[in-house]
């Protein structure tokens, strides 16, 4: 996996990136009650604001962590927010993701480097 200084995490399964957010992040938001995810099929930039997450606290946006197009989502998050607090690192995948260069996802931080980030 690799990591973003925004607390969202990269897996590559074949040739898409699946996306989501840190334990950290879920954490700090609280408990999720509302995400509002992209259309499939759109072409992101790094940055872009492509998913807004609402908790108790605080709404907070997903940011596309590389350039790419946006694939697949997770709908089960749109009936089971609250799974974004219950397996932020597994079933509570955001999007899915195809890269036109998979090399993008070097620059980004490795597990080790992200607890550094986070002072676990």
């Amino acid at each position: 996996m690799k990591f973003t200084e925004e607390h969202e995490w990269l897996r590559v399964e074949d040739d898409l990136v699946v996306v989501g957010i840190t334990e950290h992040a879920s954490t700090q938001l609280g408990d999720v009650v509302f995400v509002e995810l992209p259309e499939p099929g759109g072409e992101v930039a790094k940055d872009d604001e492509v998913v807004v997450i609402e908790s108790v606290k605080a709404a907070s946006d997903i940011l596309a962590p590389v350039d790419g197009e946006i694939v697949e989502i997770n709908e089960t998050l749109t009936d089971n927010p609250a799974l974004i607090n219950e397996d932020p690192l597994g079933e509570a995948w955001v999007f899915k993701m195809k890269l036109a260069d998979m090399s993008v996802l070097d620059g980004l931080m490795d597990e080790a480097a992200y607890k550094d980030f986070i002072g676990a």
